[in-house]
């Protein structure tokens, strides 16, 4: 009788430390996860008398999950000019877009979380346009964001993942801004692909 007692406690040992020990090592999202932005786009359709451009985007974010199902991330990243055949006002032919600076923050809504994760996400931050003085930018000037979205991740381990985003923007319009961007109220897209890295189990 206590043989089997003893085997019996043994086993549910042996068996729960197992099963402790697969779910720390399952992959999956993190209590904090590291995105590093390498390479994206941001496209900005022509707006009133703003024309059309796009840049390349690249940056970082970092996200904390309150729980399974939702989480709060702050991001930062930029623009970086493209050389594209652009008209406007004098400008006629290729000429190198402004860079810009952009920061948010943002709620993440996750579906699940298994080693796939698809998600919702929006927030609200700042762009700041760089000085162009071929463009006739002659300061930089913030303007407020919203922006909203989603994507999935794919975890192929406790440590790392990747990372596929989109996101609709919104610039709010200032009187003072330059005549190349900011006058009329603009709206873009932005898609990125990242690395996912786990901080925090």
């Amino acid at each position: 009788m206590k043989l089997a007692i003893a085997t019996l406690i043994v086993t549910s040992c042996l068996f729960g430390s197992t099963r402790v020990y697969a779910q720390a090592g399952a992959a999956g999202p993190g209590t904090v996860e590291i995105s590093l932005i390498p390479g994206g786009g941001t496209f900005f359709p022509e707006r009133g008398t703003e024309t059309s451009f796009g840049n390349y985007n690249l940056g970082g974010s970092i996200t904390y999950n309150i729980n399974p199902w939702v989480g709060i991330e702050g991001e930062a990243g930029g623009t970086l000019g493209v050389s594209q055949n652009l008209t406007f006002g004098a400008v006629s032919g290729s000429v190198k877009t402004p860079n810009m600076a952009t920061y948010s923050g943002n709620v993440v809504i996750s579906a699940s979380r298994s080693s796939v994760v698809p998600y919702a996400t929006g927030g609200v931050g700042g762009l700041t346009l760089l000085e162009t003085p071929g463009l006739g930018i002659g300061a930089m000037k913030t303007f407020l964001t919203g922006n909203v979205g989603g994507g999935v991740k794919w975890f192929a381990n406790k440590h790392w993942g990747l990372r596929a985003d989109y996101r609709f923007l919104l610039v709010q319009s200032k009187d003072d801004a330059p005549a190349f961007f900011g006058r009329e109220t603009r709206y873009g897209h932005r898609v990125y692909g990242a690395i996912v890295l786990n901080a925090g189990r």
